[in-house]
């Protein structure tokens, strides 16, 4: 069975921002490969109604997604409306069931947005209720066993909830991807309007591409980077389970950093 990977984000353009490169260099080793918001976007505009903006973030997200090959899955629910709920969590378990990903790339509980970190922790929470056959799902899933590890990202804003540098504890070399990851966030036309009118010409490309040079700075050894953190296996996958470094190579590598950290 061939293998998948999974990006879950919040709102459309969060997995461009960080998640992309990776997702894109996972496909290039074989993965069949997933991309979801939780969030529909309806909040991110300051010129269209809701009925406007919805179906015109949607359109946006499944473009992106369609340039590199990604299988869309629908959002469910509006923006700042990403709750750690049962109702979601429901939502949530039956789509990892169906999609039954290796890997999940998601967001984190150090993000600086309640939305991202709820986002996050349904992904991790419908992950690890993969294989209860007494989870009520809705709609009803079969529950499925395969081990899945997941993975957190790096907020596109490099810090935490107080403005603390976040270190990767994994470095993944994006550089041959910047230009498709550009072409993936110039597809959410309504923000980059947005956001260029009010942070200046070219600045939402731009500072995606930049966030991913300060990365790879950090790392030592690449042009441009993606980072990352593995979430805790116990409940998930084997204790040494690490299929970013095992199927990218040289293109991934752990920062010794990070790991010294751990054993303090």
């Amino acid at each position: 069975m061939k293998k998948r990977a999974f990006a879950i984000g919040c709102h459309p353009d969060d997995i461009e921002f960080v998640m992309a490169g990776t997702l894109i260099k996972l496909k290039e080793n074989g993965y069949e490969i997933h991309y979801m918001n939780v969030a529909n976007g309806s909040l991110g505009t300051n010129k269209y109604e809701y009925n406007t903006i919805v179906p015109m973030r949607r359109q946006e997200a499944i473009d992106a997604a369609k340039i590199i090959g990604a299988v869309y899955h629908e959002s469910i629910c509006d923006d700042l409306e990403v709750y750690y709920t049962q109702n979601l969590l429901e939502k949530m378990v039956p789509i990892i069931r169906d999609v039954s990903p290796e890997i999940i790339l998601t967001h984190a509980p150090y993000e600086y947005m309640e939305d991202h970190i709820n986002t996050g922790r349904l992904a991790v929470s419908a992950a690890f209720c993969r294989g209860m056959v007494n989870f009520k799902c809705n709609p009803p899933r079969p529950a499925v066993e395969e081990p899945v590890t997941v993975y957190h990202c790096i907020s596109h804003t490099l810090a935490d909830q107080l403005d603390m540098p976040i270190i990767p504890g994994i470095f993944v070399d994006v550089g041959t991807t910047i230009p498709v990851k550009r072409e993936m966030l110039a597809c959410h036309r309504s923000q980059k309007e947005w956001l260029d009118v009010s942070q200046g010409n070219a600045a939402y490309l731009n500072n995606m591409q930049e966030g991913c040079r300060y990365l790879g700075k950090m790392s030592g050894r690449f042009e441009y980077a993606e980072g990352w953190i593995r979430h805790n296996h116990v409940g998930f996958c084997g204790p040494n389970d690490n299929p970013l470094i095992d199927v990218l190579g040289s293109g991934a590598f752990i920062n010794p950093g990070f790991e010294a950290r751990k054993n303090i």
